[in-house]
């Protein structure tokens, strides 16, 4: 059953559910508007490969996890912020990230200015947050806020309102930050995991900004490719995505190439100046882009699975309930 696995075949990329991104979301902070909230979810609690469980050590410290930003509409990143986490040990695990600005912020690598260092992973129900200047941080295993009827959805879109991942974990990386740091009102938002190869530095696994869309809409054979790949060269997929349209929700050709035009490239546009609403303009955690989704997979047949935001969201940073297992001692 899926959830979230983004690799092919409803696997995790690289087979570690460490690095499998999940949802991105970006708002104001309910309490001061001249900040915002980036949430970027990864690794899912359970795994499809019984070979290959998903791990009690929260991330990979081979691993970064990037928050890229486009200040200038051309699908390439301005600003990034990369985390790193150092190894799990005695049930323990640090972050640090790095902010880098520039033409660099486009490439990979592990560059950059550090603005938080050893900031501590939850791994408990408490949120241990870290302040750093005008930087708020916290990461580690949240309750996750995704919510869909999956069971509904296998069985030919007839949904009964059960939640799939009511019960659930991921493992958020939260940064609450001024908006003058994103580097301009309107920016578009994407995340990424990359893993260094042996020989090859740093790897790009995933990435991507729309909730499920590698899942259900990519052709399972090109799902690497799309992972491996950048927002600027989006425009490539759009027949293959149209492909799924026409032959999943019965589209006309021309109908289901402009509605996956519209999906590309693969970024989150956001403007914490004006409301928020998913996918228009940035992503609340209590945006039902699960109704949206359903609608576009049934052509509009079907326009909600009956299931509604958790009730679990603190009111505070960092937003996100607390996780239903201690994984202190996992």
């Amino acid at each position: 059953m899926s959830h979230h696995y983004s690799g092919p075949d409803f696997t995790c990329p690289q087979d570690d559910a460490r690095v499998d991104l999940c949802d991105l979301f970006a708002f104001p902070k309910p309490e001061d508007s001249s900040r915002s909230i980036v949430i970027m979810d990864v690794h899912p609690s359970m795994s499809v490969n019984p070979e290959r469980p998903t791990s009690a050590e929260p991330f990979a410290p081979e691993a970064i996890y990037e928050l890229k930003i486009d200040t200038d509409q051309d699908a390439l990143a301005d600003i990034a912020y990369r985390v790193r986490f150092s190894p799990y040990e005695n049930g323990a695990q640090s972050a640090t990230v790095r902010r880098i600005e520039g033409p660099d912020s486009a490439g990979t690598g592990d560059s950059g200015e550090v603005i938080i260092e050893d900031a501590p992973v939850s791994t408990g129900p408490e949120a241990q947050v870290t302040q750093a200047g005008d930087y708020r941080f916290f990461a580690g295993w949240r309750s996750d806020p995704f919510f869909y009827d999956v069971g509904g959805a296998l069985n030919d879109f007839q949904f009964t309102g059960s939640d799939f991942f009511a019960d659930k974990d991921v493992c958020s990386i939260v940064l609450e930050l001024p908006n003058s740091e994103l580097g301009a009102t309107e920016v578009g938002l994407w995340h990424r995991t990359m893993f260094r190869a042996d020989d090859a530095g740093w790897v790009q696994v995933d990435r991507g900004a729309r909730t499920q869309q590698v899942t259900f809409l990519i052709p399972n054979e090109e799902k690497e490719e799309y992972l491996g790949g950048v927002p600027a060269d989006d425009a490539r997929f759009v027949g293959s995505i149209a492909h799924t349209l026409e032959h999943a929700g019965g589209y006309a050709p021309e109908e289901a190439k402009r509605l996956a035009a519209s999906m590309l490239p693969d970024i989150l546009p956001y403007d914490p100046t004006r409301p928020v609403a998913y996918p228009d303009n940035g992503r609340k955690l209590t945006d039902d882009v699960g109704d949206y989704l359903v609608a576009i997979l049934t052509n509009g047949r079907v326009t909600e699975d009956k299931v509604g935001p958790h009730d679990d969201f603190l009111s505070e940073f960092p937003y996100l309930g607390p996780p239903h297992e201690n994984r202190t001692e996992a």
